[in-house]
This record gives C-alpha cells, structure tokens and sequence, in this order.
C-alpha cells in the first residue's frame, strides 16, 4: 500500500522542513489517536534532540484532538516506550526521534497495540486521515516514568552481581539511553567507562554512537575493558567491540546468539530472522548449526512480521536491530548486550573468539544521493548491470539495489566468494546507477 510520509521507520527528515515540524507532527498526533486510541491513553516518549520538546508538545495537542489522552514519558530510550505500550495494555505509542541520524533531522515512530511497530497498511490509513487544519492550542499532558519498569526488567535478565569485576565500555550516543544503559550495568556490577554520556540537545549521535564506533574501540583498548557497547540515539540498536577493539555489527550478534542457542535446543523453531541485507555467511554459519534462516525487507518491524509469521522469537539486521520478540516487541540495544553478556559468561569465551562463529562473505556496499527515487526497473543501464552481475555471481553472491525509507539514497550491495570480484561489481553497479540518475 502506498504512503507518502512513512518509509521503514516512521516519519523522518529535517527539523523544520516540510515534513518534521509542528504542524504535520500535531496533524499526525491527532490522525493516529482517531485510528489506533480514541478515548484512551498515548505513551509520547522522545530522545535528547532540542526539537523533540516541541514536537512532543505539537503530538500531544494533535492526540488531544483526535480524543486520546496524552501522557508524556520525557526522555525514554525507543525500546522502552514499546515496553510501556505493551505492559501498560494501551495501543498507541509514540516516539519523537530520527534515531541514527544528526541533532538537525527529528522523526516520528509509532506503536501499536502490544508495543509493536505499526503495519504499512495501518499507516497507509493515517495518512488518509491526515487532515489540513493547523493545531495551534495547547494540551493538559500527564506524566508518567517508564524508564523505572524498563531497567528493572533488563536488570533481572542477569543475575544479580553477574559483572562483578567487568569493565565495560560504553558509548550512549548523547541520546535516550544515557540514564538507562549504564544505570543497569552498574546495578550488576559492572565498572562502566561511559563516551557520548553528556547530552546537550545538540549533540546526538555527533561522531559518537553506533554509526561512529571507532572511539569505542579505542577506549576498549586503552582501558582493558572486558567489551564495548554502542547504541544509536534511541537505544534500539547495538554495536559491540571485543576485548581486542574489533568491532561486531548485527550479524555477528545475531549468529552469536543463534548459534549458541541452537547448541543449547533453545532457539524457537530452530530459526533466526534477518534481512535480505545480512551477510550469506549468517546462513552458512546458521545451517550448519543445525538451524534456517528466513529473510525479510529491510527494517525491523519487517523483520518482526517475519517472525509472527515463522513463529521465531529472535531476529534482526546487520544495522545492530536485535530483536527477542519473548522479552521485547521491538529491537533494544540494552537486551541486545546484555544476551551476548550472559553468552560470554555461559562459555567462558571472550568476544573475540565468540565472533569466530561467522565467516562473512566478501560484501562490498555504498549509497548514491538522488533527486527524486524512480522505479528501479525504469532504469534501463542499472537493471542491466544487475542482471550482468548476477549471472556472473551465480548461486555463491548477490547483488541487493533499494532506496533507502529514511533518506534520499539508493544503496546498493553486492556480495561473492572474492573481493575482488564484488569491489568491480559494485563499482559497475555505482557507474551504471549514476548514469540513469544524473
């Protein structure tokens, strides 16, 4: 079903542009209650960007319209506000944040009832509903603390005093998870050596962060430090570096976990969901632990669908998603550390050998801006080159062409046996994408 607003993630885009601003934001706020929360509550959480106090604002009035009553949840960490959806039994939640992104863009993600992330269709129907009236009024707004319930539950993942005598590092993106994160590493034992803790509302994911991780590996090294951890603005993502600074992405947590679980008979329906974006290695590695993999599109709410549908209950993306749907209903960077925590104590084995569990294919990828996303398959020079490639890759690669739903980019992957080959392949694949695109 087509939609002009969302892409994978919720409504995203510049402060003040033509999309991310007051206006829209309190228009959405009121089109969501009508469809998902007339006479009921809605939990608004937000991250640390400067603009997410205004908009929280311009949502609640909009959801006050719409016939819902809005509760403010203040600075709360993504993962957490699904989790108060879910326990608290409302059925609309809503967090202000572009998540990744700089301090200067500010989005909007959804929750539905059981604190999962709305379906494409359901969104579809919100932007029907979309009216044109600008809110310009203000809203009595409740308040409520679910941070509290949040960390207790991510606390009792572990036994109490599990990390005695662990230091960790950890990398809080200036953003929702400041006070959440280490908070509850400390209340395991753990000695936390914290980067991008200091929030300041313009600082968010600014070189630090999941998407910039080389400061994390540096002070993994320099301090001795058992493990690193990163998340994005929100906390719904985690990249993590082992004791030797080498960083893991997603799949690498992801086949850890699966891996593990399968030795233990304890992964649901012998199955782990990723994305068509996850490495080929992931299913190698899965296979011959004696488990399957399923692939879904690119965003973890597909990959939640996915599981539903195959009935898993742990899967995610290379990005650092990670998703155990029996703890949490979307992804959550804390759970995510703390589960390959509880591996490493389990076996003993420290991160850098835990990793050995992937062998990545080669995998080469980049993003090419573009003005405007046409259809992929009007675009006579790239469809050619992809089906050149393909056929030269054969059964041992891939190649994966898509618009990104949060920027305006086209990225494109391509995957082999040797790199070589797959760095000339995606240098055609570049070349040819530019050329239909200006």
């Amino acid at each position: 079903m087509s939609r002009k607003f969302f892409g994978t993630d919720g409504v995203r885009g510049p402060y003040g542009g033509p999309v991310v601003n007051e206006d829209f934001a309190a228009r959405l706020g009121c089109a969501a209650a009508r469809l998902l929360a007339a006479n009921g509550r809605v939990l608004i959480g937000r991250d640390t960007r400067a603009s997410g106090v205004s908009l929280a604002a311009a949502i609640a009035g909009g959801v006050s319209a719409g016939g819902a009553e809005p509760v403010s949840l203040g600075i709360t960490p993504t993962p957490a506000v699904a989790r108060a959806v879910q326990q608290m039994g409302v059925t609309l939640g809503v967090v202000v944040t572009a998540s990744h992104n700089p301090a200067a863009d500010n989005g909007i993600k959804l929750f539905g009832p059981g604190g999962v992330k709305l379906t494409d269709a359901q969104e579809a129907k919100i932007e029907m509903l979309l009216g044109d009236e600008v809110w310009t009024g203000s809203a009595p707004v409740a308040t409520l603390d679910a941070c509290g319930d949040y960390m207790a539950a991510a606390q009792a993942l572990l036994p109490a005093g599990a990390l005695r005598g662990w230091r960790v590092a950890l990398d809080t993106a200036n953003g929702a998870t400041c006070a959440t994160s280490p908070a509850v590493l400390r209340a395991l034992g753990a000695e936390v050596i914290g980067i991008g803790d200091k929030p300041d509302g313009n600082n968010i994911n600014a070189s630090v962060g999941s998407e910039y991780p080389a400061q994390l590996a540096e002070r993994v090294r320099a301090a001795g430090a058992r493990l690193g951890i990163a998340h994005d603005g929100d906390g719904d993502r985690c990249v993590l570096c082992d004791e030797l600074g080498a960083v893991l992405d997603g799949d690498e947590i992801l086949t850890i976990l699966a891996t593990h679980a399968l030795g233990r008979g304890t992964l649901v329906n012998k199955t782990l969901v990723v994305t068509v974006h996850s490495n080929l290695g992931v299913d190698a590695a899965i296979t011959a632990a004696g488990g399957r993999v399923a692939r879904a599109a690119v965003g973890d709410r597909y990959v939640i669908e996915r599981m539903l549908t195959e009935g898993a209950t742990l899967g995610g993306e290379s990005s650092g998603h990670v998703i155990f749907s029996e703890i949490s209903p979307t992804g959550d960077g804390l759970i995510a550390a703390l589960k390959v925590i509880d591996v490493m104590r389990t076996t003993g084995q420290p991160l850098s050998e835990l990793r050995r569990a992937l062998k990545k294919f080669p995998q080469q990828s980049t993003a090419v801006m573009v003005r405007e996303k046409k259809p992929i398959d009007t675009l006579p020079r790239l469809v050619a080159t992809i089906q050149a490639i393909e056929a030269e890759l054969g059964a041992h690669g891939r190649v994966l062409v898509r618009y990104s739903g949060t920027e305006p980019k086209l990225r494109l992957l391509v995957e082999g046996e040797r790199e070589p080959q797959v760095r000339a392949a995606l240098e055609r694949l570049t070349a040819a994408a530019r050329a239909d695109l200006g």
